[in-house]
Formats: structure tokens, sequence, C-alpha cells
């Protein structure tokens, strides 16, 4: 592979995971604010799954999906000054083209990465750090003794949001959807872990907070909990729906929000990343929790880049570790 030729995995049309095809290529040069990363580890997310489905058709097609990596900058645009060749940065970014050695990306959405965590470890974990800031700090602010609910808890962001709202003094109760993911929740810091397949959530979390349930829900598998999840609610507490794992919630009538006077949020990570003092501002306090303690990256499945496929069938399946990396040729991350 030449310094000028970049291989990706390209989305002619949408479907399972069998659509996403190996190609290669030449490298554009940068546009004046521009870089060029070279890619030593991309995240897979649900997000690039929902986008190979088409559920989300938010990348014109062909394309390149991928949304999260971390690299080293190998050129910059000639009114790049806030960077240098070789610098190790990370990003996150709402324009698809990670699926690749090398990418061209707007200079101001590097982020400058912590030395202590290593390109696999980051790549696998930094869309979902900083999404876990969004939800615990932004969205809805965890205080000490507040009742949290975190569904999938097992899960990337679900064990991350399970350590940090335990870290800010809440009671956590998580959910998970088979027997042999309780462990990870635990360990992860739920105080009680559900079976939301086999119990009734809501009853479950009435029954362990004295019938006053939760001042916030975080659910990110959507139509199969929603419902249930209102159900959980104390008055006045607010309900997060930041991912649709097993659907598009059904249409409803804003009545069932008042029989609580409950909150209802739907947030997307990249509306708080918009500028670049906002990307700086979270990622700061997203590092900042990390050296803290607060959370600490997930053990990660690595698979080569041409091997995109895979890593879908196995997030897909719920068989992730709770990341997945996918890694370019010739790369040592």
């Amino acid at each position: 592979m030449t310094a000028d030729t970049t291989s990706y995995v390209q989305l002619d049309e949408y479907g399972d995971e069998t659509v996403l095809r190996l190609r290669s290529g030449g490298i554009p040069v940068p546009g004046p604010q521009d870089i060029v990363v070279r890619h030593t580890a991309i995240g897979v997310n649900f997000h690039d799954i929902y986008v190979r489905s088409g559920l989300y058709k938010t990348l014109s097609l062909p394309g390149v999906p991928g949304i999260e990596a971390v690299g080293i900058v190998e050129a910059l645009g000639a009114a790049v000054d806030n960077l240098a060749v070789g610098d190790r940065i990370g990003y996150v970014s709402p324009s698809y083209g990670a699926y690749a050695s090398h990418r061209i990306l707007p200079a101001e959405l590097a982020i400058a990465l912590p030395d202590e965590v290593s390109d696999v470890a980051m790549a696998g974990s930094l869309m979902k750090m900083l999404t876990t800031c969004m939800l615990v700090r932004k969205i809805h602010q965890v205080r000490p003794g507040e009742v949290v609910v975190v569904h999938a808890a097992a899960g990337g962001v679900g064990q991350l949001l399970c350590s940090w709202s335990k870290a800010l003094g809440a009671r956590v109760i998580g959910t998970v959807g088979h027997r042999a993911k309780r462990d990870a929740a635990h360990a992860a810091g739920a105080d009680h872990v559900l079976l939301y397949r086999e119990e009734n959530t809501a009853d479950r979390v009435a029954a362990l907070t004295d019938g006053a349930g939760a001042d916030v829900v975080y659910d990110a598998i959507g139509r199969d909990t929603f419902l249930n999840s209102l159900q959980c609610l104390n008055y006045a507490g607010t309900l997060v729906n930041y991912g649709q794992a097993s659907g598009a919630v059904e249409p409803f009538t804003p009545d069932l929000l008042a029989t609580k006077s409950l909150s209802l949020v739907r947030p997307i990570l990249f509306h708080y990343l918009r500028t670049r003092e906002q990307r700086q501002a979270l990622s700061e306090e997203t590092f900042a929790a990390l050296r803290a303690g607060f959370m600490r990256p997930a053990p990660a499945r690595v698979f080569a880049l041409a091997d995109a496929a895979n890593a879908h069938r196995l997030l897909q399946a719920g068989q992730s570790p709770g990341a997945i990396v996918l890694v370019p040729e010739g790369t040592c991350a």
C-alpha cells in the first residue's frame, strides 16, 4: 500500500453485513482546513449497523461508513495551524468515512487523546465515553441518592453508564437480556440487575424503590422497552431514549407523559459536538472522568478492516465483549 492509496469498505446498497465490500483507491489532496489521517484503529458501532441496513438513510450511496477512529496525522492543509504531522488524534464525526486506512478529515474535528489509553481501546470506546458524558452530565445530571435505571447494562455504553452513575452516588438498577450478562453489569457498578425479557422491569423497580420508581431511565433498546421504561419512572422522572436496538418506538400521545409529569429526551451525540468549543469541553470532561476512574474502556474484539462483515455480524448478534474495532492491514495499534 503506497502513501497515496487507501483501502476502504464501501456500501453500495442497503442490506445485511454481506453488502460491505473492500475497495482501494487514491487519497484526495486535503483542502486548506483539512488533514490526512492514517487510521490505526476504527470503532464499530450500532450506528454503523443502522446505516448499513437502511434504518438510517444518512449516508449517500455508494459511500464509506464509519464515524469514529483513531490515527496519526500524515498531512496538513495549508491553513491548519493547530496540528502537526505525527500527532495522534481521535474523532467522532457525523460525516462518514472511517472504514478506511486513510481519510481526509476537517482539522477541527481532531481530538487530542490521553497517552495512557491504547489506540484500540480508544477507538472502541471514544464515542461510547463521549455519549456517556453527554447522558449523565448534559441530558440528566445524575446526583447522589438518585435511582438510575440502565437498560442493556452489559453493553458498551450501558457499562459506562453504570460505573459513572455509581461514582456520582446514584443507586443503579441495570437490566440485561440474558442471564450470562448479569455479572458484567454487576461488575460495572449496577446494584441490582434485572432480566428485562423475563421480568416486568417496572414492577421490579417499584419493589426495589418502595413504590417510588426511578429518577431517570437510560434506554437504548427502544421499541421493546419504551412503555415499560416510562412505567419505571417516579414523578417528574426522565426517560432518555438514546438508541433503538429493537426498532423504532411506535407513535404515542404526549398524554402518556402527563400521568406523572414525565420528560422524554431523544438525544443525538453530534448535536452536542456541533462546535469546536463543545467538542473540547465534552472531551475534557470525559477524559477527566476516565482519569478519575469513573469509567474505563471496554475490552475490544479486533477484526481486520477487510473483515468488517464479520464484525457487524458479531455486534448485531449481541456477542460483543463491549467494543469492536477494525484495524487496517499492516497497522500495529
